[in-house]
């Protein structure tokens, strides 16, 4: 089984792109989208100069519990640049989810709280709520870490997600300022992690 098809059987359908383009982007944003693959895992991720944007992280069932997963996050780590990710929102019903918030947790990970992240999925046109976790390696403070996060998952919505999107879907995803809200810090949300972060 190929990189895609491992990432096409694990992720929903609404969170996955085209295997044009992740070829697309490999190909002409070498240097920024990037590829790590092994016989047990598949990493997908982008690179640019002030963050690590990791698009998709696979590591087959059979290869869970030993380590691997987290040696992909040191590895990332090691660059010495926040990491972003999305996150679905916790689904109890989902032993998966629950799993991979666990593994977030356990790795230092937080939850941005006061970003507000809605993407119509131009599979199925259907909008999905997602949530962003992050890593940074020097805490100035929740308020400029979180408006620094904001400003990067803009950057990755324009430059990865939405990248010559109509050659890919036939249509356009919809506009950033339509996708992102950065919420006041009285109406952050719930911390999606705490539940997990005992377990951790």
């Amino acid at each position: 089984m190929n990189w895609y098809d491992k990432l096409n059987e694990y992720f929903p359908v609404e969170e996955m792109k085209s295997k044009d383009h992740m070829e697309t982007l490999l190909q002409e944003k070498d240097g920024v989208y990037g590829k790590d693959e092994g016989p047990c895992h598949v990493l997908m991720y982008a690179e640019f100069d002030e963050f690590l944007f990791v698009d998709y992280l696979f590591v087959s069932s059979k290869s869970r519990g030993q380590g691997l997963g987290g040696k992909l996050i040191e590895k990332l780590k090691a660059k010495n640049k926040p990491i972003i990710l999305e996150v679905e929102p916790v689904d109890y019903e989902d032993t998966d989810t629950a799993k991979r918030l666990t593994f977030y947790a356990r790795n230092g990970f937080s939850h941005a709280r006061r970003i507000g992240y809605s993407r119509r999925s131009l599979a199925t046109g259907e909008k999905t709520d997602l949530e962003i976790l992050y890593w940074a390696p020097d805490h100035e403070g929740e308020e400029s870490v979180e408006q620094a996060i904001y400003d990067h998952m803009r950057k990755t919505y324009e430059e990865i997600h939405t990248y010559k999107d109509e050659d890919f879907y036939g249509e356009s995803y919809e506009h950033t300022d339509d996708v992102f809200d950065f919420h006041t810090e009285e109406s952050r949300k719930e911390d999606i992690l705490e539940p997990f972060t005992a377990s951790a």
